[in-house]
């Protein structure tokens, strides 16, 4: 009876470390994501600053080179 009782025991800490982690990993996942859009709207803003620039000097047609 001792030992099913072990193997019991054990199961349920392995499931409890399990779900510890994969609460963790959802949490870094969600960082991660949040991230991942500031990145990508940053990007878009960079992307938007360029087009305006090249427009501008297109406008008035001067030659950087």
């Amino acid at each position: 009876m001792f030992w099913p009782m072990i193997a019991i025991a054990l199961g349920f800490c392995g499931l409890a470390v399990l779900g510890v982690l994969a609460v963790r990993v959802f949490l870094e996942v969600r960082r991660l994501g949040a991230q991942v859009a500031d990145t990508a709207r940053k990007i878009n803003r960079a992307a938007e600053d360029l087009e305006r620039a090249a427009t501008d000097m297109a406008r008035t047609g001067h030659d950087t080179l």
